[in-house]
């Protein structure tokens, strides 16, 4: 659901935020910067679970859309009614300090329906690909994650390649 203002534009994530949903929440941030909205709310007071691929669209956002040394006041993108399980996770993966925190309520009233959003292409191998781009941005973002995330990244990226060379083999 997203509701938007006149300067800044709120996404409510519900439920379980994982990798099945993190190629359709990249796209909708991307269309939110495209159409000009310099600020963005991601209002989390129903969000139960967020795993690492997820965190790492929100963080690579984040990271993008964040001025160079910005005083944490002028963070582009706010977290707001994070759970201390989210807060936790986001301070062991040390990308925090990227966001804005917040606890005020966000109104019910005002989301559109839904946003439409055009279903990006779910294969197997764009999942793949977006989970590896995300893990390879937590370990850029924070080198302590490098040791984390290291083998993650090995096996996903060893997924891609065969799957694109079933791929290819198919298409021959």
């Amino acid at each position: 659901m997203v509701l938007t203002g006149e300067h800044f534009a709120c996404v409510k994530v519900t439920g379980r935020a994982t990798f099945t949903l993190a190629i359709d929440f990249k796209a909708l941030l991307t269309r939110l910067e495209a159409r000009g909205y310099p600020y963005l709310v991601i209002e989390l007071a129903d969000c139960s679970l967020m795993d690492s691929t997820f965190l790492g669209v929100l963080a690579a956002s984040a990271a993008r859309l964040n001025p160079v040394n910005a005083e944490c006041e002028t963070r582009a993108i706010e977290l707001r009614n994070a759970n201390t399980r989210l807060l936790d996770l986001l301070e062991s993966l040390g990308v925090l300090h990227l966001f804005k925190l917040g606890h005020e309520p966000v109104p019910d009233q005002g989301y559109q329906k839904a946003v439409p959003m055009d279903a990006c292409q779910q294969s197997r191998e764009n999942l793949i690909q977006a989970s590896l781009e995300a893990h390879e941005t937590l370990m850029q973002i924070n080198p302590d994650n490098v040791e984390r995330f290291k083998e993650v990244t090995r096996f996903l990226k060893e997924d891609l390649k065969k799957s694109k060379n079933s791929r290819n083999r198919g298409e021959a």
